[in-house]
Parts: C-alpha cells; structure tokens; sequence
C-alpha cells in the first residue's frame, strides 16, 4: 500500500498507466464489452463500476489537450436511447478533473472495438450499465 492511491486502484492498473505514454489510449470497459478478445495488455478490476475506475485515475491520469478529442464513448446502436445516463457521470467527473469541458467523442461500434484494439490497455469492469465504455487518450503532465 501507498499513502494517496485510491484502493479503487490496483498495482497492475497503476503499472499500466505509469507505462503508458502521451497519446496512449485506455479503455474502460463494462462488463459486456469484450475485452478479452481485443485487449492488447488486460487489467482486471471485477467488482468495480467505470465511475469508480474513473474518479480514481483521474486524479493521476491527465488528458490529451493536443488531440481533437481525449474522450471517446461508444455511439448507441439504433433504437437505444441516444445518450445513455452513465454518460453524464463520464462528463461530470471528466470536467470536474480537467476544470474544462471535456467533449465525449462518440464513435461507431463497430469503429470503436478497432479503435480499442490498438489501446495501451482494456480495464475490464463488472459495470453493467449499457454503453459505459470509454477510450481516454493520454496527455502530457506539465508541472
């Protein structure tokens, strides 16, 4: 254990973002999402929600203020509600960490699987709301 790292945080989720660098991308993933089958580097963090994951990584992980877009959520398939309720949490805890608004780059699903096999690494959550999946791009720390 380490004094200021959130239990939410596992030694191999922290190892994972200690090696990645700017640009790199992680997906947190629900419980649905397929993350074995298209996971370059896997960590496990079963019993926890992509909120939980989020709030916690947030606190070490910045955001890619280069990209046009840092945050990436799964566009609903016809028929699905068009913005899923967890997306508001996504929103409200990314502009919260960045002290901006963090716009939520929606990508096809089809696009997005492809987008997330070239991730650093897939977090593999037990969240079971629908479309709680979320590719951030990794920024640089500046001071």
């Amino acid at each position: 254990m380490l004094k200021g790292i959130p239990a939410r945080i596992s030694p191999e989720l922290m190892y994972a973002l200690m090696k990645m660098g700017h640009g790199d991308e992680l997906v947190l993933a629900d419980g649905n999402f397929p993350a074995d089958s298209v996971a370059r580097r896997i960590v496990r963090a079963d019993g926890l929600s992509v909120p939980d994951v989020l709030e916690a990584i947030l606190q070490f992980f910045p955001l890619d203020s280069y990209a046009d877009a840092a945050a990436f959520v799964m566009q609903p398939v016809e028929g699905d509600p068009p913005k899923p309720p967890i997306w508001r949490k996504f929103k409200q805890l990314l502009d919260s960490a960045e002290g901006s608004s963090v716009e939520l780059r929606q990508v096809e699903r089809f696009a997005f699987y492809e987008q997330a096999k070239q991730a650093y690494a897939v977090v593999a959550t037990s969240e079971t709301a629908l479309y709680a999946n979320l590719i951030l791009k990794k920024g640089v720390v500046t001071t």
